[in-house]
């Protein structure tokens, strides 16, 4: 499909169509070249390129508002395409669900989801830090470095994973129970991250988590 797409057109990009796979919703317009296009179809998430900053960059590697991609289409003329996405938390940069939000009249239609000041105040605390360690561990599992713990927990296998999870479980449980909650961040985090393994070992997407509680809103 690669091959198909006419890049020359337009300096090299073309414009990207996204919409919700599930209501049809139109949730944003940007601009891919070639290598955009190309990790797009191989991470499964969408990948643009910005035409102020000239860089590559993935939809929701600072909020952690993700977009994983369920089909690509192509136009007649072969010069755009539009991409069906799940998406994480929300489209546009401001909070709300898509970036077309606005009437004709300046009017907002449709109202704002998320704060950003709380979206974007730091990576540490946003759904970002999750995907970056998710990600970490697909690496792992893929490359199995030596040393590493876990390369360790994926040559063990399922049970000593699940073994791990069920440790840091009741570590989280004694934690609170004793009213200490430096003791509960710092077990709930282990937790997440044997979880993430567990996830990673399931062959989970964390967008298919995100997905799931954001139907329970």
């Amino acid at each position: 499909m690669i091959e198909k797409i006419d890049f020359k057109k337009q300096a090299g990009l073309i414009p990207a169509v996204i919409q919700d796979c599930i209501s049809g919703q139109v949730l944003m317009l940007a601009y891919m070249n070639k290598e955009a296009l190309t990790k797009t179809i191989e991470t499964g998430k969408t990948w643009f390129y910005s035409r102020s900053r000239q860089e590559l960059w993935m939809k929701g590697e600072s909020s952690g508002h993700v977009q994983k991609v369920k089909e690509i289409l192509y136009d007649c003329d072969e010069d755009s395409v539009l991409i069906k996405v799940e998406q994480t938390g929300v489209a546009c940069h401001t909070g709300h669900y898509s970036c077309f939000f606005r009437n004709i009249n300046g009017q907002e239609v449709e109202e704002q989801v998320f704060d950003l000041n709380r979206v974007y105040e730091s990576a540490q605390s946003s759904p970002a830090i999750l995907y970056e360690l998710y990600e970490i561990i697909k690496d792992r599992q893929v490359k199995m470095p030596e040393g590493s713990y876990t390369t360790y927990l994926f040559q063990k296998g399922l049970d000593k994973i699940l073994k791990k999870v069920g440790e840091e479980n009741a570590e989280v449980i004694i934690a609170a129970k004793n009213r200490e909650k430096s003791e509960v961040i710092y077990e709930t985090s282990d937790l997440l991250y044997h979880l993430l393994v567990l996830l990673v070992e399931q062959g989970v997407d964390l967008g298919e988590i995100f997905a799931e509680l954001k139907s329970r809103r």
